[in-house]
């Protein structure tokens, strides 16, 4: 990013370093302002590949996915790397063609893309094939070395979640919680709700403690006792 935003004069560089700067700071927590945020920096620079992809993933980020498949496009023209495909394919998805998102998933383009981009390529394609109410076939997408490694990866806790999601809704209850339980070993960044999803199939319920306490509480209750 820094090498392209050098084609660029110094002064309009800065000001654009800084809008990706919040882009990349706030695209969890406030992907609205994200949005703003990159916006600004299309309007500077939209001849840089890295702004046109910041753009894309802030699009992504807030449901806009037609405007988010158009960055995509145009940072990939740019550029010529296939990374982005599977982001491309989900935006598809999003954008309610299931279909095209699972062609995307046999062109020679995933062939090209690393690990992780391949493994990404997979949930995809399985999250299509849900889309298109093909949930054995899901199953069947996700399963693959990656799945079955006892390795762990950036990937890892996602792709175990989504297996375990699978398998529940073909109504594979019980190996659903293992691939959740799986999940969760996994997911060290807390990015699944793996924990969640365990306990509600042991029907394990939480009580709010400090609201169960209020509720019980009488009205005047903190008052002292009568005398008499």
């Amino acid at each position: 990013m820094r090498q392209e935003l050098l084609s660029l004069p110094k002064t309009l560089a800065g000001d654009v370093a800084r809008n990706l700067v919040m882009v990349a700071k706030l695209l969890d927590e406030d992907p609205e302002k994200a949005y703003g945020y990159s916006r600004v920096a299309l309007r500077l620079a939209s001849r840089v590949a890295a702004v046109r992809e910041a753009a894309g993933f802030a699009a992504y980020a807030v449901g806009k996915y037609s405007e988010a498949l158009a960055e995509f496009r145009a940072a990939r023209r740019m550029t010529g790397s296939v990374e982005l495909w599977p982001v491309m394919a989900d935006c598809e998805r999003g954008l309610g063609r299931p279909e095209k998102a699972l062609a995307m998933a046999g062109e020679p383009e995933v062939q090209k893309l690393d690990r992780a981009g391949q493994v990404e390529m997979r949930l995809v394609a399985a999250g299509a094939r849900r889309d298109m109410g093909q949930a054995e076939a899901a199953v069947v997408t996700l399963q693959s070395p990656e799945l079955a490694s006892s390795a762990v990866h950036p990937w890892t806790a996602r792709l175990r979640y989504a297996y375990a999601d699978a398998l529940l809704e073909v109504g594979r209850a019980d190996e659903a919680r293992d691939w959740f339980a799986r999940a969760l070993e996994a997911d060290q960044a807390g990015t699944t709700d793996a924990s969640d999803r365990l306990a509600e199939l042991d029907g394990v319920q939480f009580t709010d403690v400090l609201e169960e306490s209020e509720d019980e509480a009488e009205p005047g209750s903190a008052e002292g006792p009568e005398k008499g």
